[in-house]
């Protein structure tokens, strides 16, 4: 019977926390007695230092992305370390990934779509806000949409090209979902694409079309990666690419 693979998340709200280590040695010792027994495999851990109320977790997000991409389940070691946080929610809903937390593991799915559910009432009453503000907007003679109007698809081509396009998304979110693994790799010393390939195997990480990874195949990831990048610094920025 093969092992069931977990990644792990712990996160403190203070850097003060952060730097004593007050509170991850709890949440990581009931992690660990969750997973006592049975076959299992501990995959990595990720660690963050963030204010509940904040929405920018960029090691939730490695984290989603390790468990995405590896097929692993997600375990916390206390549901109010997440439950209150929207953005989460969001996160593993349209990304598929399934989570436990130790100290209530029998209510992970049933938690997530009742969160989801006041999630969705929030989002319909900023969405009702918009347009109030939208149509206040259009009251005071501000021009809204596109001037050109339907011209502005004139001679667009649709069909193959929605289809292309929708495969090249796929491909960037596989590599923004392996983001945060590549970037531990390299961090901890393995820069060339061979050794990369090779540490993404043997964590049983599957290539794009599900076979071993190979040279070129990281190479081509790379470059989503830094494209991406490039056009987040952009957008950011406000600078022309």
């Amino acid at each position: 019977m093969a092992a069931v693979k977990f990644v792990s998340y712990l996160r403190v709200s203070t850097d003060k926390q952060g730097r004593s280590g007050l509170g991850l040695e709890a949440q990581r010792e009931a992690v660990l007695r969750y997973l006592n027994g049975g076959q299992w495999k501990l995959l990595a851990e990720y660690v963050e230092v963030e204010s509940g109320k904040r929405n920018s977790r960029p090691q939730l997000q490695a984290a989603i992305s390790h468990a995405k991409a590896t097929g692993a389940k997600l375990v916390i070691a206390r549901l109010d370390r997440l439950a209150r946080n929207l953005h989460f929610v969001s996160s593993l809903q349209e990304r598929g990934v399934d989570f436990v937390a130790a100290d209530m593991p029998d209510a992970n799915r049933l938690t997530v779509h009742i969160i989801a559910a006041v999630a969705e009432s929030v989002g319909r009453a900023i969405s009702e806000n918009t347009r109030t503000a939208l149509a206040a907007a259009k009251a005071r003679g501000v021009k809204l949409g596109n001037p050109n109007g339907a011209r502005a698809l004139k001679g667009k081509q649709i069909g193959n090209a929605d289809a292309v396009a929708k495969i090249k998304a796929n491909a960037a979110q596989r590599a923004l979902d392996l983001a945060g693994i590549v970037s531990t790799l390299q961090a901890s010393g393995l820069t060339s694409v061979r050794s990369i390939a090779g540490a993404l195997n043997d964590q049983g990480i599957p290539a794009p079309r599900g076979d071993t990874w190979h040279p070129t195949g990281v190479s081509r990831l790379l470059m989503r990666l830094s494209a991406h990048s490039a056009t987040t610094t952009h957008a950011r920025t406000g600078a022309s690419p």
